[in-house]
């Protein structure tokens, strides 16, 4: 197994890809991190008739593509935050947040997402008085949040593809004395320990809501092995794995399901054979995919952190594990 450093530069991963496969004469290759990387690398496995799971990858950019070898095991990102809109827009009207803002870095990540739950938001009558995309080379998270802190919305849903973007607006609401009713992000609040520790501790993120469809206590038994042998080889609590190592493992899986069924490490074989309409198990859950490559069964989720770093399950309200919504949020240091 070969891992190279991209810089998450766009250029640099097409260089990448393009050596692996012409000049390592790599057997397969996996998707990289973020829909910005995605696109470029699986063009270039395209063009060489390669397989390209991926699972971190699953923004419009990289469906729009239409190509025929890739597989995105996660679910799309598009829609991720469908479940937490709605669930707003449901709640009685004296509970319901009257005004939302919405500051998003320039990503084909965290825009999407967030755009599609503020116009579901802004049809149930929750009025918008903050929208703003930040460029991404130099997002400019904190006079932005400063500017929402002012209009003290009672939600903010923040668009940020990382901790550092969450980190930057819960600090700078932290000093303005303002804490949102209800709070959530993209991403960010999903990287366990290491968001805990960007925003101050648990009582600091307790409330804070992110999609995802995968996390450390989700009911799917290659799951449970997973988190088991995860801390068996790196220590630690289950609270402390992130995502992206999840949505990492099931790309692997997907492939090794294919190369298992085809008995083949024949490129051609693991994409006919993953267009074949059939599901394979991950860790993440069941994986079906369309002509485009998107995973069609996904499930959809929205996690919340509670009291005593609590990373739980809570929306859809009828899906098995999902407990009840800390709402409102907790003002900061408390909860």
């Amino acid at each position: 197994m070969k891992i190279v450093n991209d810089n998450s530069d766009p250029g640099t991963v097409t260089t990448n890809y393009t050596q692996l496969i012409s000049a390592n004469h790599a057997a397969f290759v996996f998707g990289p991190f973020s829909t910005l990387l995605t696109a470029p690398a699986a063009q270039v496995a395209a063009r060489y008739h390669y397989a390209f799971p991926e699972g971190a990858g699953g923004g419009p950019l990289v469906f729009s593509l239409k190509l025929p070898n890739l597989f995105a095991v996660s679910p799309v990102v598009a829609d991720q935050l469908i479940p937490f809109a709605e669930w707003v827009a449901s709640l009685p009207a004296s509970q319901r947040p009257k005004t939302a803002a919405y500051p998003m870095v320039d990503d084909p990540f965290a825009v999407p997402m967030v755009q599609n739950a503020q116009a579901i938001l802004q049809k149930a009558g929750v009025k918008t008085v903050y929208s703003k995309v930040f460029p991404a080379e130099n997002p400019a998270y904190k006079a932005g949040a400063d500017q929402v802190a002012h209009k003290k919305p009672d939600m903010v849903v923040i668009g940020s593809p990382d901790v550092p973007g969450v980190q930057s607006v819960m600090q700078a609401f932290m000093q303005q004395h303002y804490t949102p009713k209800i709070l959530a992000a993209s991403a960010g609040p999903d990287q366990g320990a290491a968001f805990l520790s960007a925003v101050g501790g648990p009582k600091n993120a307790t409330g804070t809501m992110v999609p995802n469809g995968w996390y450390p206590g989700f009911n799917n038994p290659l799951s449970h092995a997973f988190v088991n042998a995860y801390i068996a080889a790196y220590g630690g609590t289950p609270a402390d794995i992130n995502a992206d190592a999840a949505e990492a493992y099931s790309v692997g899986e997907t492939l090794a399901a294919a190369v298992k069924a085809t008995n083949s490490l024949s490129n051609a074989k693991v994409i006919s054979y993953l267009h074949s309409g059939v599901t394979v198990q991950t860790v993440q859950g069941p994986a079906k995919f369309n002509a485009i490559g998107e995973n069609v069964v996904a499930a959809h989720f929205i996690f919340q952190w509670q009291t005593g770093a609590k990373f739980v399950q809570v929306l859809p309200t009828t899906a098995t594990g999902s407990v009840a919504i800390v709402n409102p949020k907790p003002a900061w240091g408390k909860g």
